[in-house]
């Protein structure tokens, strides 16, 4: 994937979470999967927080974007932990655990690599069928 690609590591805290989403839109803004892009690094950095070894005391995680020529790679790498990211399925009475079928939702692919000492839980946007997809939306 050619392009461009930006990196930045943020504490292993609630408030950086927030803190990832302004990197993400601020390198993003004006582009259509912004706000999708938004999303997903908050779901996945939130989960690097709750469930690695990233929410410890001195824990980071890293945010990277990778934009190609109709693509946007989004990557998390934690500090890895006992066990691995998992897609639970939607349950009625489930209050939380939806980050990742959110994710799947949103994005085009998505994946995890890595191990108990560190893993990264990416996912791709294509840049034009979002795109499509929005100005479809708003007919």
């Amino acid at each position: 994937m050619s392009g461009w690609r930006l990196s930045r590591h943020f504490l292993g805290s609630t408030a950086s979470v927030r803190e990832a989403r302004r990197f993400v839109t601020t390198f993003l803004s004006g582009w259509p999967v912004a706000e999708t892009a938004e999303l997903i690094v908050s779901e996945l950095a939130t989960n690097a927080v709750r469930h690695s070894a990233s929410g410890r005391f001195g824990g980071r995680f890293l945010v990277t974007l990778q934009a190609g020529q109709d693509r946007l790679w989004l990557g998390v790498l934690d500090e890895g932990g006992p066990s691995s990211p998992v897609l639970r399925p939607d349950g009625p009475d489930d209050e939380g655990g939806r980050g990742l079928l959110l994710v799947s939702v949103l994005a085009d692919s998505w994946g995890v690599h890595g191990d108990e000492h560190g893993r990264t839980v990416w996912a791709v946007l294509h840049t034009e069928t979002a795109a499509a997809l929005r100005v479809a939306s708003c007919r």
